[in-house]
Parts: C-alpha cells; sequence; structure tokens
C-alpha cells in the first residue's frame, strides 16, 4: 500500500490550500500508485508562520530536551523501516535492500546530530582588563528552508533537518515530489516522537514557486539546497541578493583513479557496486574511471564479469541487483549520453540501451576509450554509465582527476602510501577516498568545491552552519 501524501504544516497534516495534488509513478511500472499534495503561495506563508512559532518554542529547549526527541524519532525510524523501504521503493525504483540501507542509516544520522545538540560550544577569550569578560556563543541562526532531490528521498532532507534541529532552528523542508512517501515518513518520525508544533514543517509543490517565495521571505535566515549544480547556482544566487546563508551540495562527476599497483579484485568490486548503486543516481557516484595501462586488460575483465551478474528488475522483487531509473527523463538523458559519445568515437564494452518499453529500466553501461569532448565526459550522467580510460604517469591522471569544475567526491587505489599521500594532496576535490569507499558516515564532512558547492552535510562542520556567532564583551559595574 501506498498512501497519499499531504503537507505538514504546524503539527497538522494537511491537503493543499487549492486543492492541488501531483501524481507519483512507480518507475518500474509506470503505474500511477499515489498523490502528494502541492502547495499554493498561502501554504507557503502558512509554513513560514508556523515556523516563526515552533522556532520561538524549539530554541529553547535545552539542547538535552531536543537530543531526547531526536533519538526518539530515530528509534521510529529503525521500528518502521520495513514499511518506509517498500515506499521509497515504490516511488523511486532503488532496490529494497538499499531502501532499508538508507532508512536505517537516516536513523543513525538523527542521533549522531542530537549527541552534537550540547556541544554547540562557545568560548571564554582572555580580556585585556581584570574588570572585563569575553564571551563568544552559539545561537541557532533562525528558520531553516532545505530543498532536497529525490535520488536519496529521506538521507537527503536527514542531514538538513537533524543538523537544523539539534542547533534549535525550525525547518520547513521542501521535499521530492517524485519520491514524496518516504520522505513524509521520516517527518511524521519527528512529529511521533513530539517535536512542538512548527518546528519541521514539510511542503511539496512547484519547485521554483516554493524556492523563490521562501528565500526571499524575510524570515528565513539559512537556506541548504541538494541538486544540480545550474539549479544550486540560481537558488545561491537569490540567496544572496537577500543576504541568506546558504549550503549547496551539488552535481558531481567522481574520477576513480586506479594505479599499477592497486588490488585490482578489491578496486573493481567496490568501485563497480558503488557505480550501479541507485541505478548510478548518485552524485558521489564513481563515473571517470583512469585505470593505469598496466592492470587495464585486468580490470576490465573483472569489471565487466561484474556487469553481467547484475539482475535488473522491480526493486521489490528479491534477487534484483539494479532497479530502474527514477522517470524518464533519465532514460532520454541516459540515451542521448551514449549515442553522442559513440559519435565521439568511444566504444560500447557493455550494455547501452534501454531495457523493454515498461519502466524505466536501463542495462548497466561501460563506455571504453571515451575522448574528453564527449558530453557525457564533461555533464554528470547521473545513471549507470561508467567511463573507462588509460592513463600512463600519475601526472596524466592527475591532470583528468582536475579538468572539470566539479570537485565533490574522488576514489584511488594503490599499495603505495607515497602515492595515496600523494593523490590525496593533488585531487581538487571536497571529499578523496582510498582503498575503499568510506563516504557520507553521520559523522564524517560531506560536500564539494568548485562548482560542486560549498558548506558541509556531516560532521561536526555541518552544525556549524546553523549556528550564529555572538561575541558579548561586559566590564563590571
Amino acid at each position: 500500500m501506498y498512501r497519499d501524501v499531504l503537507l505538514y504544516i504546524g503539527g497538522k497534516w494537511v491537503s493543499a490550500s487549492g486543492g492541488k495534488s501531483i501524481p507519483v509513478t512507480n518507475p518500474a511500472t509506470e503505474e500511477i500508485i499515489g498523490s502528494c499534495a502541492s502547495a499554493e503561495t498561502a501554504d507557503i506563508d502558512a509554513a513560514v508562520a508556523a515556523a516563526e512559532s515552533g522556532f520561538a518554542v524549539w530554541r529553547n529547549f535545552s539542547p538535552q530536551k531536543r537530543a531526547k526527541i531526536m533519538r526518539r524519532a530515530a528509534e521510529l525510524l529503525r521500528e518502521r523501516v520495513e514499511a518506509i523501504a517498500r515506499a521509497m521503493t515504490m516511488e523511486e525504483g532503488k532496490v529494497l535492500a538499499e531502501s532499508r540501507a538508507e532508512t536505517l542509516v537516516a536513523a543513525d544520522v538523527i542521533e549522531w546530530f542530537a549527541e552534537e545538540a550540547p556541544r554547540t560550544y562557545g568560548r571564554v577569550i582572555p580580556a585585556r582588563a581584570m574588570e572585563v569578560y569575553q564571551l563568544v556563543i552559539k545561537e541557532p541562526v533562525g528558520i531553516v528552508a532545505a530543498f532536497t532531490p529525490w535520488n536519496f528521498p529521506i538521507n537527503q532532507a536527514v542531514r538538513k533537518v537533524a543538523a537544523a534541529l539539534a542547533a534549535g532552528c525550525s525547518v520547513i523542508l521542501k521535499g521530492p515530489e517524485e519520491a514524496p512517501g518516504s520522505c513524509a515518513e521520516m517527518v511524521r518520525c519527528f512529529a511521533d516522537a513530539d517535536a512542538p508544533p512548527g518546528a519541521v514543517n514539510l511542503l511539496f509543490g512547484v519547485p521554483a514557486r516554493i524556492s523563490e517565495h521562501l528565500i526571499s521571505h524575510r524570515l528565513i535566515r539559512k537556506i541548504s539546497f541538494t541538486g544540480s549544480t545550474a539549479v544550486g547556482k540560481h537558488l545561491a544566487s537569490l540567496a544572496g541578493l537577500h543576504m541568506k546563508r546558504v549550503t549547496m551540495e551539488l552535481g558531481g562527476h567522481a574520477p576513480a583513479i586506479v594505479f599499477e599497483d592497486a588490488d585490482v579484485d578489491a578496486a573493481t568490486r567496490i568501485l563497480a557496486a558503488n557505480k550501479f548503486r541507485n541505478a548510478g543516481q548518485v552524485c558521489v557516484a564513481p563515473t571517470r574511471f583512469l585505470i593505469h595501462e598496466n592492470v587495464y586488460e585486468e580490470f576490465m575483465e573483472r569489471f565487466l564479469s561484474f556487469v553481467a551478474n547484475i539482475r535488473i528488475g522491480d526493486g521489490l522483487v528479491a534477487g534484483t541487483t539494479m532497479g530502474p531509473l527514477a522517470n524518464e527523463r533519465r532514460i532520454a538523458a541516459v540515451e542521448g549520453f551514449v549515442s553522442d559519445a559513440v559519435e565521439h568515437g568511444a566504444h560500447i564494452a557493455a550494455g547501452g540501451q534501454r531495457i523493454g518499453n515498461k519502466g524505466y529500466f536501463f542495462q548497466p553501461t561501460l563506455l571504453t576509450d571515451v575522448p574528453p569532448d564527449a558530453k557525457v565526459m564533461n555533464e554528470e550522467p547521473f545513471g549507470p554509465i561508467a567511463l573507462v580510460n588509460r592513463f600512463t604517469t600519475f601526472g596524466e591522471a592527475v591532470k583528468e582527476a582536475n579538468r572539470l569544475n566539479y570537485g565533490l567526491a574522488s576514489y584511488a587505489y594503490t599499495r603505495s602510501t607515497k602515492t595515496a599521500t600523494a593523490i590525496g594532496r593533488a585531487i581538487e576535490s571536497g571529499m578523496v577516498s582510498i582503498n575503499h569507499h568510506g563516504l557520507a558516515l553521520p559523522e564524517t564532512p560531506f560536500g564539494g568545491v568548485k562548482d560542486s558547492g560549498y558548506g558541509w552535510e556531516g560532521g561536526a562542520e555541518a552544525i556549524d552552519a546553523y549556528l550564529n556567532t555572538k561575541f558579548i564583551t561586559q566590564a563590571s559595574g
């Protein structure tokens, strides 16, 4: 069963004031399985008013009380994991095991930020006069407007919501219209954990209408966005006009470098699994595979073997290891990338075509000898496409890794400590994972540089974005 999704404003689940809704489609069957309410301007204003009231209450809860409510929300998320995971798979397409893992990781994220709530430390600065005290304190920034995408409908949202709540902020979350149900169930966990009305609010609707209205609203103090670089730049420019603080987690095009001395078996197994997770619809997915010429053939043999054993189908069916793309737009985009690459001289080593004519299924695709001017080598493919090219020297690999304006995630495999240290320093990326896939843990920073955005959504750095620093200097009377 998939329940229709409502807005959550001021502690109540409500229909949109205009009565409009948006259909939700199962990407494995192309069947409409439900709908989500589509907010009008009146609903957006109601959410802001509720968040203002909620902030007045929530900010005055002790950090320990906020943490207790957050931990209860995490418990509820774990208790409801099976129902939530099924809803996520139905609306977004990823296999049930991935949906279950996403839900459980979200509970860990909430718990981690709950533990950080009492640790928003200030400091005392020694004064130059005996009668003076100099204090630095941290205060919640205010009402947060958070915008999240469909590819991880819970985990992209929960990082923003949990960090904001831990800091004492209230939140208006604009969830993903294509995958609203699981996101709404995450919010329901906070509601059922007795978060006060208005502390968390949830909207769906026309993205541009909601974002432009919230960003320009005088009561909104902080913007957090996850999505494409193009949309992120637009929203960041709007926020700049109104002097709003922003966190931007944008697109990626991650290089994955396999050096001559790497454990090729481990590199292939880990990289291939993470390339095709969620059908490649992952911002930190390895995409540009740069393989040393001396291990290229071995890598290709192992990679092709992995691809041949991927079982594609409905994510609810046992044994499926890769589900469909999330929508029809992704099918058209991936087909365009493949045809353009071939026109530029790339070779299709595996896949390259849509599967059937019902459901948005696409073959795991491996392109080799892809020239740098091919479209897919310059734009984020966001699909099950791996681009494999050879390299000879360290400098050659670094040059290609840093060629693009993206700088979110990058990967490298080597048995040499010297090479590992050198590549960690050389790559222009917010995150570098060497010899394993170690990104996106609750306690570690998550974010990019260059056109991949700025700010952090994990680790101790994340909560700072939701806090104002206030300096107080006081002389005794």
